[in-house]
C-alpha cells in the first residue's frame, strides 16, 4: 500500500526516494555504486561520488549526507582503495556533502559508490512525471562517456579523448540543477545507465506523453562518432537498443551507430529537463551564467496511450 507521504516510490522509475517529513521538508534517499569505469582509482571515486549526487539533484533537492559503498579484494594494494575513497570525498566536499561512514565487504572486483541523504520542500520537488505537450526538452551534458571509457579500457583512445570524459562525469549537476530551479521545469532526470534515449523514454512513459529527439541537436563529447563507429561500445548500451524495440520509433535516416550513441550507457551524465517553451531561453541563460552547458535536443507531444510509442528519435 502506498504511504500518503512518499511522495516518490519506485512506480515511475524516478531517479530518488522522497519521503515528506512535515509540509515544508521532505529526505530524498538514493544509492548507486558500480565497478571502475577508469583505471585512475582517484578519478573513478570522484565520478562514483558525482554519478550518487546527481540523483539528488535531479529531483530539485540538496544532497547533505552520504554513506561510503565498498567492495574491494582482499589481494589488491590497500594504497588503491585510499585514492578510491579520497576521489570521492573530495567530490563530496566541493558539493558541500558530510561523508558520516559506511561499508565495506570483501569482493573479487573493486566497486564503490555512495548512498546520499538530501533535502527539499515540497514545492520545489521536480519528478519525471510531469513533462507537458508543448515542452522543449535541454540536456545539460554531452553524451558519450560509455563508448570513449569502453575504448580506453581497449586502449584505443587517446589521452586528451578520455580526459574529456572524465572531466564531464566529475562535473556536479549542482549548478544545472540551480539553474533548472530557477527557470521553473516541469520534469527531469539524470542521464546515466539506461542513455539518453533510455531515461527520456521513462520520463515520457511517466508523464503520459511522447518525445520527440533530434540526434543533430545532442552534444557528444570528442571522439564519440568515431570510436562508436570503430565499434567501441559497450553491453549496456547494446542491451539498451534492444530493451527500447518497442518504446522508439527510429526514423531511417538514423544508422545503426546513430541509435547506439543514443542509448549509450552514460555515467554521471547532465540533467535531462523538460520545461515550457517560453522559459527554455531562461533557462540556458542560467545555465550560461554557472559556465554550464544547455543544448535544446527536443520536444514534447501528446501521449498516444497505453502501449505507444513513448520517442520518436530523428536525425
Amino acid at each position: 500500500m502506498q504511504h500518503p507521504d512518499l511522495l516518490v516510490g519506485f512506480d515511475t522509475s524516478d531517479d530518488a526516494a522522497v519521503y515528506r517529513l512535515t509540509d515544508e521538508l521532505c529526505v530524498v534517499q538514493t544509492v548507486d555504486f558500480f565497478p571502475p569505469i577508469v583505471d585512475d582509482p582517484y578519478d573513478f571515486g570522484a565520478i562514483a561520488a558525482a554519478n550518487a549526487f546527481s540523483d539528488v539533484y535531479a529531483m530539485g533537492g540538496t544532497p547533505i549526507l552520504a554513506l561510503n559503498t565498498v567492495c574491494f579484494p582482499e589481494d589488491l594494494d590497500r594504497a588503491i582503495l585510499i585514492e578510491i575513497l579520497r576521489g570521492g570525498a573530495d567530490v563530496a566536499a566541493e558539493a558541500g556533502v558530510l561523508i558520516a561512514g559506511g561499508h565495506t565487504i570483501k569482493d573479487k572486483e573493486p566497486k564503490y559508490g555512495m548512498a546520499v541523504t538530501g533535502t527539499v520542500h515540497p514545492d520545489r520537488l521536480v519528478t519525471n512525471a510531469k513533462a507537458r505537450p508543448g515542452d522543449q526538452l535541454v540536456l545539460t551534458k554531452p553524451i558519450g562517456t560509455g563508448i570513449i571509457a569502453t575504448a580506453a579500457k581497449a586502449q584505443a583512445t587517446d589521452a586528451a579523448t578520455l580526459a574529456g570524459a572524465v572531466a564531464s562525469m566529475r562535473q556536479l549537476n549542482r549548478a544545472a540543477a540551480e539553474a533548472m530551479l530557477a527557470a521553473g521545469p516541469h520534469a527531469a532526470t539524470d542521464v546515466t545507465g539506461f542513455g539518453l534515449a533510455g531515461h527520456l523514454v521513462s520520463m515520457m512513459k511517466a508523464s503520459k506523453t511522447t518525445g520527440h529527439l533530434h540526434l543533430g541537436s545532442v552534444p557528444l563529447l570528442p571522439g564519440t562518432r568515431e570510436l562508436a563507429e570503430g565499434g567501441f561500445v559497450p553491453g549496456g548500451s547494446q542491451r539498451n537498443l534492444e530493451s527500447l524495440a518497442s518504446s522508439v520509433r527510429w526514423h531511417a535516416g538514423l544508422t545503426g551507430d546513430d541509435r547506439l550513441i543514443l542509448c549509450d550507457a552514460q555515467t554521471s551524465g547532465g540533467l535531462l529537463i523538460s520545461l515550457a517553451a517560453d522559459r527554455v531561453p531562461a533557462l540556458l541563460k542560467e545555465l550560461r551564467d554557472r559556465d554550464t552547458l544547455g543544448a535544446v535536443v527536443g520536444e514534447v507531444t501528446e501521449g498516444g496511450g497505453p502501449g505507444a510509442v513513448a520517442l520518436e528519435a530523428t536525425p
